[in-house]
């Protein structure tokens, strides 16, 4: 077992990043444990049409931008070089090949974790890798006596969502405390060109 560097992979669209992600990330470096987090900007998924989802390279920029000057962060386009469709097990085992003195967290919420069964080879995920699972509002989180590398963190609860700043956008609405001031700016000029 690798007992390295402990390295969180949070995987998501960021489609915009937005101060709730940025917030639990914070959380999960400063109380959680964790040495680095890296946002792992997840390529776009064929099933979703075209509009619901930025460029990747604008989405990667966004989280670069929106995480500057933070140490423990790190954006990573490590998945849109991987067969697609991408499979969180594949991604985990070609970080591990790759990075070798690293131990890889992956960080999911507790709507992911009632689906997780449905995932490709989750067992091996359960088995191979830590898993910390962030509180959702609504669901609660039993882990089964097997999974020792399974946990939960006493997060604070972030009710704010990508697709709620995608909808206020379109209704007009002033999103910009919604977002970090670095991301505001290259997401609005992205919206205002669609």
């Amino acid at each position: 077992m690798n007992n390295g560097k402990s390295i969180g992979i949070y995987s998501g669209s960021f489609n915009p990043i937005h101060i709730g992600h940025l917030a639990l990330a914070n959380w999960l470096c400063e109380y959680g444990g964790l040495d680095e987090l890296w946002f792992m900007v997840t390529p776009q998924n064929p099933l979703k049409k075209r509009d619901e989802l930025m460029e990747d390279s604008l989405r990667f920029r966004m989280v670069e931008a929106a995480i500057d000057g933070y140490p423990k962060f790190r954006v990573s386009n490590f998945e849109f070089s991987l067969p697609k469709p991408s499979y969180t097990i594949n991604t985990l085992k070609a970080l591990e090949k790759a990075y070798t003195g690293y131990r890889f967290h992956l960080i999911i919420g507790a709507d992911n974790w009632k689906n997780i069964t449905h995932w490709k080879d989750h067992q091996l995920i359960l088995e191979q890798f830590p898993v910390i699972i962030y509180p959702r509002k609504g669901y609660k989180v039993r882990i089964p006596e097997q999974y020792a590398n399974v946990r939960t963190v006493n997060a604070p609860l972030m009710e704010i969502s990508s697709s709620f700043i995608r909808q206020a956008w379109k209704e007009g609405k002033d999103i910009r405390f919604f977002l970090p001031p670095a991301t505001l700016d290259i997401y609005l000029n992205a919206c205002s060109n669609l």
